[in-house]
């Protein structure tokens, strides 16, 4: 019998320890062990995006454009990958087009292969600029659905969402289950449609938080899923990816195969198990996984958010009341999916709303520009009686958001003029103006 085969992304160098220890793994514990990594025959390495750009300038002093190069040259033979929040880039807000063209420019040109691109609010809108400059730059395009529970996130929506980002030139395409709340059910029925009507290989990304996440693989697979995300096993379940080796062991026992060795893969489960040790003070992990995320939708990093916010205020007691007003605050905005920077938008007023016991009374600046429509499209009707509490008789724009923005690079390259070692310092400023003026300072004086 010919067995099918199943590639498998590694995230561990990326969502495995950004899930796990709050994305604080340094360059230094990585490089020993690209090497086996890279001859293990991974379909890719997600090493890069998401929160590690900033983490990298913020809390390692790190740069993270050098972070990327040299990763490259170490993976030779296997592609990498990063994880693109479309006109977010991978910051928590909308940035101009100029900042984004070149941050995709300068990332092909520093290794990166393969782009996984979402919106938090699945506006496709915001989403094709990203898609557009990637597949001119030479990048591979893989166009990602957020996966999310409501009444307007049904089979209809995620069928067309893919078709339409196959229409605009997707190379691949990712269901991503950031909450960890996708059944093996749905799994099958999301990407057997897929697999019917789409002409590109089909991803699949979820988290363990639920622990369902195995058994979503396991269905998807057998949809005809092209690729699943896992993270070695020291470095996978709870919040972050199911683990390889589970993965390899349990496909190769049925029609399909992974050309994984699990001999091979078990020096890399060491050497992490060893190099996670260094993160004690970050390892957020629990024993067990969080079935509250399926009654709330809420993933495991929002809820440690919460637990901070809640101590600050002298609140931790009110926890359960705000898990329960996650689902309300959501349904008000139009039942965004929990991704950054939707899932802070909304965490920071279920919060606030309870420990000021009063709904709506105060907003922050991100739930006001939200409710402008700065961040795109909601993907249902936010309540109007809400908004007009948040904004007043304010107009909500309809435009693409980033339609609005001036270009952002000539400011950044002022904010910086005196510590400009190469072009993507610029895009550094632009991205993060209140962290990379200092760190670009630090690094030209370390330099001197």
């Amino acid at each position: 019998m010919t067995k099918r085969h199943v590639g498998i992304t590694d995230t561990t160098l990326r969502d495995g320890h950004q899930s796990l220890l709050a994305t604080r793994m340094k360059i230094a514990d990585m490089l020993p062990i690209v090497e086996e990594i890279d001859n293990m025959g991974f379909h890719s390495v997600e090493v890069w995006g998401g929160a590690t750009f900033d983490s990298c300038m913020r809390f390692l002093n790190e740069d993270p454009w050098e972070r990327l190069k040299t990763l490259k040259k170490g993976f030779k033979k296997t592609k990498t990958q990063m994880l693109l929040r479309s006109q977010n880039v991978v910051g928590y807000k909308h940035y101009a087009d100029d900042v984004l063209e070149e941050f995709i420019k300068y990332s092909v040109a520093n290794g990166m292969d393969i782009f996984r691109i979402f919106d938090a609010l699945n506006d496709v809108r915001n989403m094709e600029k990203a898609m557009r400059v990637t597949k001119k730059e030479g990048g591979h395009v893989q166009a990602t659905v957020v996966y999310t529970i409501s009444p307007v996130h049904d089979f209809n929506f995620y069928m067309r969402m893919a078709k339409e980002l196959q229409e605009i030139g997707a190379d691949s395409i990712c269901l991503k289950d950031m909450a960890g709340i996708l059944s093996p059910y749905i799994s099958y029925e999301i990407i057997k449609g897929w697999k019917e009507r789409l002409d590109i290989p089909v991803q699949l990304h979820a988290h363990y938080t639920s622990g369902m996440a195995s058994m979503s693989y396991l269905k998807a697979i057998e949809a005809g899923a092209d690729v699943v995300d896992c993270a070695i096993s020291t470095f996978a379940l709870q919040t972050s990816q199911p683990a390889i080796e589970t993965m390899v062991a349990s496909l190769e026992q049925g029609p399909f195969e992974t050309g994984l060795d699990l001999t091979k893969l078990s020096k890399i489960a060491e050497y992490i198990k060893e190099a996670r040790k260094n993160y004690d003070q970050f390892d957020t992990s629990s024993s067990s996984v969080d079935t509250n995320v399926l009654l709330y939708q809420v993933p495991g990093g929002m809820i440690s958010n919460f637990v901070n916010q809640l101590k600050e205020q002298n609140a931790l007691d009110k926890l359960p009341q705000v898990l329960a007003e996650v689902p309300r605050v959501r349904e008000d905005f139009g039942f965004p999916p929990l991704v950054t920077p939707s899932s802070q938008i909304v965490g920071t007023q279920a919060a606030i709303n309870i420990i000021v016991g009063q709904r709506y009374m105060f907003a922050t600046d991100e739930v006001k520009n939200y409710m402008r429509g700065f961040y795109g499209r909601p993907p249902a009707q936010v309540d109007e009686e809400v908004r007009k509490k948040i904004i007043g008789n304010e107009v909500p724009i309809t435009v693409r958001p980033a339609d609005l923005i001036d270009p952002e690079l000539p400011k950044a390259r002022e904010l910086v003029a005196d510590y400009i070692q190469k072009p993507e310092d610029v895009v550094s400023a632009a991205l993060f103006p209140q962290v990379a003026p200092e760190f670009l300072k630090q690094k030209m004086a370390a330099k001197s």
